[in-house]
């Protein structure tokens, strides 16, 4: 037990003795005596003895520590090597290199390439590491700087192979093509009775539901006649914010029935519609309405048409003409008889099989059952399962619905349907085509992708490069003014001027305009949201209020839409979509304006309205009373001799209190206030009208005999916007 507690002791001795050793080497940079330590021949391995003697094995350890710290110190030296090497000879270059990259290959820092890049026209506040440089600024840095430049030799990028789809060949072999139903269009101008002719055809009450009584989207729908034929119908809206709508609605039709109302006749959308017909190449059937009227005039309709190249039939044109009550629903059997027949000389025939092809005619957000498109087949059969490319989206088919809701198993060509199943929604008036599978439906929509980025990439160099020509004009207006100094005092001049600008960066602009609305748009379906977005687009009043729209989308106003407008500080207009209970509070609480509306043109008046409230109020100056000077002369006041005018009025009053102009050959020389205004020699507040009166300035100003003294005030009125956005 003793020789037990014995070694434990010897043990803390070892380890003390040990500490301070170690203490004493690293508090010394010389060691005058090394320690050795020297085995106890009772405890050869445990017991340590320290004396005053050389230790070979701490020399052996500190040579070891020495040589990895000279190891250490090669490899650092090595790493910073790699990462600036030392560049003696020629520099490669390469188009398109960055500040960086050009530093690395030319073995300097970045502070060597702005200091360089000093002599440039180049701006330095937009100058960032990974900044692009020109190719003459690349050589020219490297000539600034004593180096040579060689062209390195440039792996040029594979070109991408074409993964887009296409549509198939036309194939006009009699035993695949079937008759179809015809896609008729329903133009005309706004509440000319459309949506009520096609409301009596099918027997439903989509005009009641319109909104004012107006057609706010698109609609596709299927109507039987009682002779067992088929018509898809196309119910375009006609207001003027719809003219994209109403474009894209002839682009897939085969028969367009114009409605003109017999009381009102030719009217703007009117033209408008038989234009877009022309340029689609699709005939006409003029369905004359509201015939019951008694101001109606359905034969001053056909002349007025005449002007328009729209000869009716009777008149020795091929153009169908009948005269109908929508809301009566009188002759409406002989319009549809019409169409019929037309469809009949047509001959109109499809392609059922193979892979389907189509045109989106409106798609929309619905809460339960994600985008919606609503589409018209033209080839193939869609089902169930068929994979489709729209755009840039793609969409797996879960369902497909008729223009009641109702679940369809498959939808034939010149059928309308509304698809289930898209990633996105697609724009209207895309193109859908089927795809083998959902690999190959991705690789179309990165095709697409990729092709966009690419013309994008091509605008944005266009607009760079017409930034730069810009700057380098300012710069040799610049260098012209240094033309006359040596090259040391124009190198001075420009180090001077430009020194601040080397340690700066671009800040991001935190602080908004306040003279800018900024918006956030929500629509029920794709083309509402277009039709505002082209009213918006003729907003050309940027100098009195800029208008900044922020997100545009479809679906009702959601959270995200708050926040968004409470970042811009901007205002979110919807239409024909809903705020539920809890956005509105949070909106309340947040201070953000949500505007709903059903009908477009009270969406832009109110806009219009919030647009003046950004604007600042003018000054507007209401005229008091005038005065003509008669005579002049001057008072002595102590030193100074005061300018007096004898003034006579003759127009309302003058009140001292109000604002005063003088006005010499119709030119204002003075604004300001009277110092003085007297009646003979007492002093007065009011002169009315056939007075006389002497009155003196604010300012030392000579007065002339028939100058005009102008009583007038002052008040603010708010401005309105001078944008007109047409109707």
């Amino acid at each position: 037990m003793n020789q037990g507690l014995l070694l434990r002791f010897e043990n803390l001795v070892q380890l003390r003795g040990a500490c301070r050793q170690l203490r004493a080497l690293s508090s010394r940079k010389v060691c005058g005596a090394q320690w050795k330590p020297v085995q106890s021949s009772a405890h050869p391995m445990r017991s340590l003895h320290l004396h005053p003697q050389l230790w070979p094995k701490d020399r052996l350890i500190s040579a070891a520590l020495s040589q990895c710290r000279h190891l250490a110190t090669k490899e650092e030296t090595k790493k910073k090597k790699k990462k600036i090497p030392v560049t003696r000879g020629e520099v490669e270059i390469r188009q398109k290199m960055t500040v960086e990259e050009l530093a690395r290959a030319m073995g300097k820092d970045i502070d060597h390439i702005y200091e360089a890049l000093l002599y440039t026209d180049v701006n330095l506040d937009s100058v960032e590491p990974d900044s692009i440089l020109q190719e003459d600024h690349i050589k020219m840095i490297v000539q600034k700087s004593g180096m040579k430049y060689k062209s390195a030799k440039l792996k040029e990028e594979k070109e991408r192979k074409n993964a887009d789809a296409v549509k198939r060949q036309v194939v006009n072999y009699p035993a695949v093509l079937t008759p179809r139903p015809p896609v008729v269009t329903i133009l005309g101008h706004v509440d000319h009775g459309k949506t009520t002719l096609l409301d009596s055809l099918r027997k439903t009450q989509v005009a009641s539901m319109e909104a004012g009584g107006i057609t706010q989207h698109i609609g596709a729908f299927l109507v039987r006649m009682p002779s067992g034929e088929k018509i898809t119908f196309l119910d375009t809206p006609g207001h003027a914010a719809f003219s994209a709508m109403r474009a894209r609605g002839t682009n897939v039709t085969d028969i367009v029935i114009l409605v003109v109302a017999a009381e009102d006749g030719v009217m703007q959308q009117t033209i408008e519609s038989i234009q877009h017909a022309k340029n689609a190449g699709v005939p006409l059937i003029l369905a004359i309405n509201k015939c019951d009227k008694p101001e109606a005039d359905p034969e001053g309709v056909k002349k007025e048409l005449l002007a328009h190249d729209v000869v009716c039939e009777e008149f020795g044109g091929d153009v169908q003409a009948v005269n109908i009550s929508a809301l009566k629903g009188e002759n409406l059997m002989v319009l549809a008889e019409a169409t019929v027949a037309l469809a009949e000389m047509l001959e109109l025939k499809a392609d059922a099989t193979g892979l389907v092809e189509g045109t989106i005619i409106e798609s929309r957000k619905d809460r339960g059952k994600g985008p919606l498109t609503t589409a018209i087949i033209q080839r193939g059969t869609l089902r169930k399962s068929c994979v489709l490319v729209a755009g840039k989206t793609w969409a797996k088919v879960r369902f497909l619905f008729d223009e009641n809701g109702k679940a369809v198993d498959a939808a034939s060509p010149g059928i309308p349907v509304e698809i289930m199943g898209w990633k996105e929604a697609p724009s209207a008036g895309e193109e859908i085509l089927e795809v083998e599978s959902e690999q190959r439906a991705q690789e179309v929509v990165a095709w697409r992708t990729y092709v966009e980025q690419q013309e994008k990439m091509k605008k944005d160099l266009e607009v760079i490069e017409a930034k730069q020509k810009e700057h380098r004009l300012e710069y040799e207006k610049q260098q012209q003014k240094l033309a006359h100094l040596t090259w040391r005092q124009r190198k001075a001049a420009l180090y001077k001027a430009n020194k601040h600008q080397m340690f700066l960066r671009p800040k991001e602009r935190t602080e908004m305009d306040e003279n800018t609305l900024s918006l956030i748009v929500k629509g029920d379906v794709d083309g509402s949201v277009e039709a505002i977005l082209n009213i918006l687009d003729s907003y050309d009043c940027e100098d009195e209020c800029k208008l900044d729209i922020v997100y545009f989308g479809m679906g009702d106003i959601s959270e995200n839409d708050i926040n968004l407008a409470e970042t811009f500080n901007g205002v979110i207009f919807g239409f024909s979509v809903k705020a539920n209970e809890s956005i509105k509070k949070l909106a309340d609480k947040k201070g953000i304006k949500i505007k709903l509306h059903n009908i477009i043109y009270k969406l832009i008046e109110d806009l219009k309205d919030e647009l003046n409230s950004r604007l600042p109020p003018a000054v507007v100056e209401t005229t008091i009373g005038e005065a003509s000077v008669l005579d002049t002369f001057s008072v002595t006041v102590g030193k100074n001799k005061i300018p007096v005018a004898g003034c006579r009025v003759h127009k309302g009053l003058l009140d001292r209190k109000m604002k005063f102009k003088l006005i010499r050959n119709r030119d204002v020389i003075w604004k300001g206030s009277l110092s003085s205004l007297k009646h003979h020699k007492d002093d007065v507040q009011v002169i009315k009208t056939g007075m006389d009166c002497g009155l003196s300035l604010d300012k030392n100003l000579e007065f002339s005999i028939g100058d005009e003294i102008v009583c007038y005030e002052e008040k603010e009125v708010q401005q309105t916007t001078s944008w007109d956005p047409g109707f």
